[in-house]
């Protein structure tokens, strides 16, 4: 199993009067045209994605709405609770095991669940820390037997947003 893992965009901050909670702060102007361009990139890693699973907090779905619109797979957006702010990897494993059958699974959400999920996955281990980070837009793919993990996976490829934006643009005129 191929999970890919990207952090949501350039949100408001906490503070923002326009929003009452962190769960309602959605993605900044700045925020938008990153992850268009960055969605771009991805489509050019020609992915066979067979879902995409999102938090249900506005940022991490506006960007996971941003990637599935490029990719025409809007069809294969759905959000879990697993991929909230305040999840645990413990539920986050437990909701992805109705998904076994897929190959190529995006999750996009929130630190830290992200790196300690990958981290996890790294190690088969739950305490391990890694002191991973994955920056707002970043992407990294890991390669697991199942899930749980039976023994460590495999890091096959951690992509900055930068990367992302630079793949955007390679090859065009």
């Amino acid at each position: 199993m191929h999970f890919y893992f990207l952090r949501h965009g350039i949100a408001v901050d906490k503070d923002d009067p326009r929003v009452g909670s962190d769960a309602e702060r959605f993605l900044t102007p700045k925020g938008v045209k990153r992850m268009r361009k960055a969605a771009k990139g991805i489509r050019r890693l020609k992915i066979p994605f067979d879902a995409v699973l999102c938090s249900p907090a506005a940022r991490a779905r506006q960007t996971a709405e941003i990637v599935a619109a490029e990719l025409g797979l809007e069809e294969r957006l759905q959000e879990i609770s697993g991929l909230s702010p305040e999840s645990t990897v413990d539920v986050l494993l437990f909701g992805l095991t109705r998904f076994q059958n897929c190959a190529h699974i995006l999750l996009v959400g929130h630190e830290p669940l992200l790196t300690d999920t990958i981290a996890f996955m790294l190690t088969a281990r739950k305490q391990e820390s890694l002191n991973l980070v994955l920056k707002k837009g970043g992407l990294c793919q890991v390669e697991v037997d199942r899930l749980p993990p039976s023994e460590g996976g495999a890091l096959r490829c951690w992509l900055t947003p930068k990367q992302l934006r630079a793949l955007a643009g390679a090859g065009s005129a």
